[in-house]
C-alpha cells in the first residue's frame, strides 16, 4: 500500500517535496564506486520508488562516478512532472575510489555540467555544495567562493536552487548571507543529534533539513532499546528510526537509500508508523546515552 503521502510535504524553494524521498547513493557498486552487480535491479528500485509516490530523489554524479545518474536517467527519463532531483557538488573521485575535494569555480561548473549531461536535464532542481574541509565531518572554513560560483551558475539558468551539505552552523549563516539556501544535508539520527539547534533554527526560516545516516553508530544498549520499541510496534528498527525523524520536525526530509525492493518498501512504510508518547520518551533517551 502506498503510504508516502502520510508523511506530508515540505518546500524545497519553489518546489514541494514529499517528506519521504529516496537516496540513490547505494545504486552504484561497492564503496559507491563502479557499476552495481545488478543494473536491472537498480532500475527496478528507482521505478518502484516513483510508483510508490516518491517525488524527491537525492543523487550526485560522484556516485560511481557517473553510474548512479546514468541509472536514474535510464529508469526515469523522461521525468514526470513534479519529480525533484537533488544533487551535490564539491568533490570528485580518485582512480581507486577516493573522495577528493574539488570546489574551485571551474570544478563546480564542470560538475554541474556532468550532472546535467548524465541525468539528461537542462537545469538542476537543487544543487548542494558539500563542504570538505575535514575528512572527519563538518569543519570550519569559508564557503564564500564556491557559493558565489554556484550562484552564478544559477543566474545562468543551470541551477534552480542551492543547498548545503556537511556544514557547520556558522557556514549555514555565511551561506544564507550570500544566497538563498533551500536545504541543509548533514549527518543526523536518533543518537547523533549535534544539529538539534540547527534543525529548529532552519524550521523557523522554512528551510529543509535532510539527514543522512539515519541508522548507524548505535551502541548495543541503544540498539536493544530501539529493537524493543520496534517489536512493540510490529515494525523494523529502521522504520522506527525514520518515523522518529519525521516526528522530530516538519522541515525534516528523509532520503533513505537501498538497492533492495523489499527494503525500499519497508522504508517508505515508515510514514505509517505511529509513535506514542512512551515510544518517543524511550527513543529520546538514546541521545542521552550516546
Amino acid at each position: 500500500m502506498n503510504t508516502t503521502h502520510l508523511a506530508g510535504t515540505y518546500p524545497l524553494g519553489s518546489l514541494s517535496a514529499r517528506r519521504i524521498g529516496y537516496g540513490a547513493m547505494q545504486l552504484a557498486g561497492p564503496g559507491v564506486f563502479g557499476p552495481p552487480r545488478d543494473r536491472r535491479a537498480a532500475v527496478a528500485v528507482l521505478r518502484e520508488a516513483i510508483a510508490q509516490g516518491v517525488n524527491h530523489v537525492d543523487t550526485s554524479d560522484i556516485y560511481g562516478p557517473h553510474v548512479t545518474n546514468e541509472i536514474i536517467r535510464e529508469a526515469l527519463h523522461p521525468y514526470r512532472d513534479g519529480l525533484i532531483i537533488a544533487t551535490k557538488v564539491g568533490m570528485v573521485r580518485g582512480p581507486t575510489g577516493s573522495w577528493e575535494p574539488a570546489f574551485s569555480a571551474a570544478d563546480l561548473e564542470r560538475q554541474v555540467h556532468d550532472n546535467l549531461r548524465n541525468l539528461g536535464l537542462e537545469v538542476l532542481d537543487v544543487v548542494s555544495f558539500r563542504a570538505s574541509f575535514s575528512a572527519e565531518g563538518p569543519a570550519e572554513g569559508s564557503i564564500e567562493a564556491p557559493l558565489t560560483a554556484l550562484a552564478e551558475l544559477r543566474r545562468r539558468g543551470l541551477v534552480r536552487h542551492i543547498g548545503l551539505s556537511n556544514v557547520t552552523a556558522s557556514q549555514v549563516a555565511e551561506g544564507r548571507r550570500l544566497t538563498e539556501i533551500v536545504c541543509v544535508q548533514n549527518h543526523y539520527n536518533l543518537t547523533h543529534r549535534h544539529d538539534d539547534a540547527m534543525i529548529d533554527e532552519l524550521a523557523a526560516e522554512e528551510i529543509a533539513y535532510v539527514p543522512f545516516f539515519p541508522l548507524g553508530g548505535f551502541t548495543p544498549l541503544q540498539s536493544s532499546s530501539l529493537d524493543a520499541v520496534a517489536a512493540r510496534l510490529g515494525a523494523t528498527p529502521m522504520q522506527v528510526a525514520l518515523a522518529w525523524l519525521l516526528r522530530r520536525s516538519p522541515n525534516v526530509l528523509l532520503i533513505p537509500g537501498t538497492s533492495s525492493l523489499a527494503h525500499l518498501r519497508e522504508n517508505l512504510a515508515s510514514a505509517s508508523v505511529v509513535l506514542s508518547a512512551e515510544d518517543l520518551a524511550t527513543l529520546d533517551e538514546l541521545a542521552e546515552r550516546s
